[in-house]
């Protein structure tokens, strides 16, 4: 849409939305697509439902489910969560190049919806069209228009994308976004696919297009922002204030490369510049550090300390002036509270006497909503560290529910763990898999502990991999503190991270072990796309 004065906003409309004021953006979650691409971050089928779940409560207007002619797995995905939201809900999309097989597959995989989209895409840029296409300007035209066409007869709601277009000749771009509108699309993507643009690149490709492409002022522009320079953000809101009423995003900014514009980041520069750009969101924003947690605690990738919103030095001062200056204060030196985002002011709350109606109510604030089954091993696991530790913080119950519950459909579990080690004495392993419902033991030796830990569960479990990383931290202080562990293996270029928690390290790095092996099996199951070829002459 063109842009307009951020007074007296008029309205705007839509298949999937209906008609809603121009101030209002649109949150295009991609997590589970663009986001899942980074290197390490797979999911398995109930992981996706459960961030799925956790980003329409937080108020996304859009999930990108997946690519569905990538594979069965991620057809499967696409499919299930457009199940999940059959009846109400955000709209369910999946992701098709411009081959008719892409789109097809994409329009039987959100068929189930309430509200379903198709996202179709084709590179813009002369370096794409030559050196990956392989195809002439003309054929692009006709495949834009021959793709969106298609998609438009399986939904109303249709998105195109220029892959590479803030790179693409600009009287190409327009000729292929008006190819696009005429074809039925109802949201026009201009992507920053490798994230080259500068905020004033953004602004001079979306004003331009807006003003030069007829019909441009009936369907809704988005942006798309790669992090490669760190600008996406800053892009994005360029884009904004040009007049694209759509951000395509993720959270914790996770996607290939340097990732994407940070949902989180680009929600709160809204709400908290609000006077200097007067754009909205739906992002109820007290969940979005629970829902930051759970993506970490699914892909096993923690977010840095000093990561704005949800990391954890982000509302931490230490310097003596800032000090000062809160206690006097806040707004000294916040912008923002820290509720605001969903940080808890005092998180000591449970102990070892606490009964299960507390410890049900506490999951309930910290956003937590589990069956009997889930509530009752929750709470065995939760009675066994209260016995461990003096006291039991949330994010302690935070990180003992993740590691538990969402790790229920695992196809392998560790079941017993027995470690001996110390001075002048080799290390041994001896441990329990219960490896697609089957028992499997594993007895290993060892440089250490933790090495003879692995080698009891490559013992159980014959694979090779390498481990690329092995990291610890604690979830909260002190002695008698949760140890977190983070994992990576590579295996044929597939890297996949794993954590796992306990107040034992061996036993959160078996954990984490684990959750990295269960993660590298669903993503043996995924194949490639076969390559798009150039249409016959």
């Amino acid at each position: 849409m063109a842009p307009n004065s951020t007074t007296n906003p008029t309205k705007f409309s839509h298949p999937s939305f209906g008609t809603i004021a121009e101030d209002r953006v649109i949150i295009f979650d991609t997590t589970l697509r663009d986001g899942e691409q980074s290197p390490g971050f797979s999911m398995n089928l109930e992981e996706k439902l459960r961030m799925a779940e956790s980003l329409a409560e937080l108020g996304a207007d859009v999930l990108e489910a997946g690519f569905p002619i990538a594979s069965p797995g991620d057809f499967d995905s696409v499919r299930s969560i457009a199940q999940r939201f059959a009846k109400d809900g955000p709209v369910v999309c999946g992701l098709a190049r411009s081959a008719d097989a892409d789109i097809l597959r994409a329009a039987e995989a959100i068929k189930p919806a309430a509200r379903g989209r198709i996202h179709t895409f084709i590179s813009t840029s002369e370096l794409h069209m030559r050196v990956k296409l392989r195809m002439s300007n003309e054929e692009v035209l006709a495949a834009v228009a021959r793709s969106v066409a298609l998609a438009r007869n399986h939904t109303d709601d249709v998105e195109w994308s220029a892959e590479d277009g803030s790179r693409t000749d600009m009287d190409f771009l327009c000729r292929c976004v008006e190819a696009a509108i005429k074809a039925g699309a109802t949201t026009i993507n201009i992507p920053d696919t490798v994230g080259y643009s500068l905020p004033e690149d953004m602004t001079r490709i979306f004003a331009e297009v807006q003003e030069r492409v007829p019909g441009a002022d009936a369907v809704i522009f988005s942006t798309h922002n790669h992090n490669d320079l760190g600008l996406a953000v800053a892009n994005t809101i360029a884009a904004i204030r040009a007049g694209a009423r759509q951000v395509e995003c993720t959270i914790n900014g996770i996607g290939e490369r340097a990732g994407n514009a940070a949902l989180e980041e680009v929600a709160m520069a809204l709400r908290t510049r609000g006077n200097a750009i007067a754009r909205t969101t739906n992002i109820q924003t007290p969940n979005i550090l629970r829902t930051s947690r759970l993506l970490a605690t699914i892909t096993g990738f923690d977010v840095q300390p000093n990561k704005a919103i949800v990391g954890r030095n982000a509302f931490a001062h230490e310097s003596g002036i800032h000090q000062d200056g809160v206690l006097k204060d806040a707004s000294t030196y916040e912008i923002m509270t820290p509720e605001s985002v969903g940080w808890a002011t005092n998180s000591l709350v449970l102990g070892k006497h606490s009964g299960r109606a507390a410890f049900r109510d506490k999951l309930k604030a910290l956003g937590y909503e589990l069956g009997d089954n889930a509530l009752n091993d929750a709470f065995r696991r939760f009675k066994d560290l209260a016995d461990r530790k003096k006291v039991v913080y949330d994010e302690d119950v935070s990180a003992l529910v993740d590691d538990e519950v969402i790790r229920q459909n695992d196809r392998v579990k560790i079941t017993a763990l027995t470690v001996t080690s110390g001075l002048n004495t080799r290390p041994m392993a001896a441990v329990k898999l219960e490896i697609d419902g089957e028992e499997q033991e594993g007895i290993a030796a060892g440089d250490g502990a933790v090495d003879a830990t692995f080698n009891a569960i490559r013992a159980a479990f014959p694979h090779e991999v390498a481990l690329k990383l092995y990291a610890v931290q604690s979830v909260t202080g002190g002695t008698d503190a949760q140890a977190r562990v983070t994992v990576r293996f590579e295996e044929k270029g597939k890297l996949v991270d794993g954590q796992g928690a306990d107040t034992d390290t061996i036993v959160a790095s078996a954990r984490a072990y684990v959750h990295a092996l269960n993660k590298l099996l669903v993503k043996r199951e995924r194949t490639a796309p076969a390559e798009m070829a150039a249409p016959a002459a």
